[in-house]
C-alpha cells in the first residue's frame, strides 16, 4: 500500500496537491485530523480494497494536536505494517501567501481570535515544522502556479516507479531570490554572462547561440563536470538514506541564460544515464 500524505502551509496548495494525485488514481481524504492517522491506515489494510492501494490524506495546523510535535511515533506503526508512505510539504513566503489570501478573500484557518494574518502564519509553520523536517518531498510554490504544481505532483508520482533516486534540476534569478525547496544550490554568477552581449542578451540558455558562447569557456565545462562528478559520488548515498528525491538548484543573476544552460546539461546527463528527471526554469514561466 502506497501513502502520501500532504501537508504544509495554508495557500500553497494542498488543495491542488490532493486533487491532482486524485486525478491519477489515489483514494483522498482532506483535513484528517492527526491522531486518526494510524488507525485509517489499520482500515484500509484490513478491508484488502484495491480501491485503497494508493491512497493519500491532507493534514493541516487546524489540528493542534500535541501528536503534531512527535510525528515519529505516528509514522513508525506504517513502517512497521510495511506501508510505503511519503510527506509532501508545500510552502510559499509569507508576502506570496498574503497575496493570495487578499485575492481570494478567504480567512487563514488560525487567524482567528483577533490574531492577524502575518501571526496566523507564524504559528502555523511553528506548528508544521515536525512535519517539514520529516518531508519526503518540499515544494515552494511561491513562484509555482497550479499547472506548474500539478505538473510537479504528477511528476514526481507517475514517473518514479523504480527504487532510483528522482532528481528535478531547477534554474532560477538570485534577483526573484533562492528556492528553499532546492537540497543543492549551486551560484553560477561566476561564469560568463551573456547578458553582455547584445545578440544574445534576448535569448535562453536553451537557445543554440547561448549554448555555443558558454560552452566554449573552459571554467563552464569546468563548473559542469564538478557538479556532475559530486552528484554522480554522491547520489548512492543519498538513495542507501533511504532518499526518494532531490533537487538540485543552478542560480545566476537573472535565471535566463547560465543557469538554463546548466540545467539543460545537467539533466541531460542524468537522463542519459537512466535516472528519472525532472528540468524547471522558475524565471522562463
Amino acid at each position: 500500500m502506497k501513502l502520501v500524505i500532504v501537508t504544509g502551509l495554508s495557500g500553497s496548495g494542498k488543495s491542488v496537491a490532493l486533487n491532482t494525485l486524485e486525478d491519477i488514481g489515489y483514494y483522498c481524504i482532506d483535513n484528517l485530523p492527526v491522531f486518526l492517522l494510524p488507525p485509517f491506515t489499520e482500515a484500509l489494510i484490513s478491508q484488502q480494497d484495491p480501491r485503497f492501494r494508493m491512497s493519500a490524506v491532507g493534514i493541516d495546523a487546524r489540528d493542534r494536536s500535541s501528536d503534531l510535535g512527535n510525528i515519529s511515533h505516528l509514522l513508525e506503526p506504517l513502517k512497521s505494517r510495511g506501508i510505503e508512505y511519503q510527506i509532501i510539504f508545500l510552502e510559499a513566503r509569507n508576502d506570496t501567501l498574503i497575496k493570495r489570501f487578499s485575492e481570494t478573500r478567504r480567512r487563514h484557518p488560525l487567524s482567528d481570535e483577533g490574531r492577524p494574518l502575518t501571526e496566523a502564519i507564524k504559528l502555523e509553520r511553528d506548528i508544521l515544522y515536525p512535519f517539514l523536517s520529516a518531508a519526503s518531498l518540499r515544494v515552494d510554490t511561491t513562484h509555482t502556479n497550479l499547472h506548474q504544481l500539478r505538473d510537479i505532483i504528477r511528476s514526481r508520482l507517475c514517473e518514479h516507479a523504480g527504487p532510483e533516486i528522482s532528481l528535478q534540476f531547477q534554474s532560477f534569478g538570485y534577483k526573484n531570490g533562492v528556492p528553499r525547496d532546492a537540497d543543492f544550490v549551486y551560484d553560477v554568477r561566476c561564469l560568463p554572462n551573456p547578458h553582455w552581449r547584445q545578440e544574445l542578451r534576448p535569448l535562453t540558455g536553451k537557445d543554440p547561440e547561448v549554448a555555443g558562447f558558454l560552452e566554449q569557456d573552459s571554467k563552464v565545462r569546468q563548473f559542469r563536470d564538478d557538479v556532475i562528478g559530486f552528484l554522480e559520488r554522491w547520489i548512492p548515498c543519498f538513495e542507501a538514506d533511504g532518499r526518494s528525491y532531490l533537487t538540485v538548484a543552478i542560480g545566476c543573476t537573472g535565471g535566463q541564460h547560465r543557469s538554463v544552460y546548466l540545467v539543460e546539461q545537467l539533466a541531460a546527463h542524468f537522463r542519459d544515464s537512466g535516472l528519472p528527471v525532472l528540468s524547471r526554469h522558475r524565471e522562463l514561466t
